[in-house]
C-alpha cells in the first residue's frame, strides 16, 4: 500500500494538470443546460397533453 503522504502529493500534482473551464464557459454551459431542460419539459408536457386529449376522445 502506498504512503498516504505520497498519495496526496500525487493527487495534488494531477489536479494541477487539469484544465479548468473559465467562469464564462461555466455560465454559458449551465444556461444551455437550463434552457434545454425547460424545452424538454415543455415538449413532454405537450406530448402528454395530446395523448390525454386523444384518449379522452377514444374513451369518452
Amino acid at each position: 500500500m502506498a504512503n498516504p503522504i505520497q498519495f496526496l502529493s500525487q493527487v495534488r500534482a494531477e489536479v494541477g494538470k487539469v484544465s479548468w473551464p473559465s467562469k464564462r464557459e461555466v455560465v454559458l454551459t449551465s444556461a444551455m443546460v437550463l434552457v434545454l431542460t425547460a424545452l424538454t419539459a415543455l415538449f413532454f408536457s405537450l406530448v402528454d397533453w395530446v395523448i390525454r386529449l386523444g384518449l379522452g376522445q377514444i374513451i369518452g
